[in-house]
């Protein structure tokens, strides 16, 4: 069964290509051979200012050159989330970006001082990929992987965005070619399953 697929380039950088960029690269070609429908946005293409007060996000209007963006978010049933780990977390080009996209109106309803919204992006899962150069042990076990954890709860699931999924890989700089392969083959796997 085919599906709409958004994958989010997160990282910052697009100067070069880095591994998280090669894995997306894997993930897409393998989905659109499978005949999923891949839509792609990278962050770092994107010109957008950062959000720098509660009423600016609650009040203000979002930035038009990211309407695609959100009308791709509409359309996806399935999210991937590239990005690279940066002082424990996403970069934040990414985390401005998300901010920027997930407004109230758009992804929870609007509603008065206190309550609790309702969910407006139910219906979609998630796989967040993060790139890093520790071990992905370490940063799971020893750093509890705090920065992960309040991305899937406080935000993908603030908004309704279940299940989501994860896969880090670490050591990316250290990486063989063997080691390579075997994520880029991973990812392929991932990308035919639309998941």
């Amino acid at each position: 069964m085919s599906r709409k697929i958004l994958l989010l380039q997160g990282h910052p950088d697009a100067s070069a290509v880095h591994f998280g960029h090669s894995l997306a690269e894997a993930y897409a070609r393998a989905a659109r051979a499978a005949g999923h429908e891949v839509r792609i946005i990278r962050v770092a293409d994107l010109e957008f200012p950062l959000l720098r007060s509660k009423a600016a996000w609650d009040t203000e209007a979002m930035p038009p050159m990211l309407q695609p963006a959100q009308d791709a978010i509409l359309r996806a049933e399935h999210i991937v989330l590239f990005f690279p780990l940066w002082l424990g977390g996403m970069p934040a080009i990414t985390r401005g970006f998300l901010e920027q996209v997930l407004r109230p109106g758009f992804a929870l309803a609007r509603s008065s001082e206190g309550s609790m919204s309702a969910k407006l992006l139910k219906g979609r899962s998630a796989r967040i990929v993060v790139t890093m150069g520790m071990p992905a042990l370490v940063y799971r076990w020893y750093f509890r992987a705090h920065s992960l954890k309040a991305l899937e709860r406080n935000i993908l699931g603030f908004v309704g965005i279940s299940p989501v999924n994860e896969t880090l890989v670490g050591l990316v700089e250290g990486m063989d070619d063997a080691q390579r392969g075997h994520w880029l083959r991973h990812f392929a796997v991932l990308g035919r399953e639309g998941r």
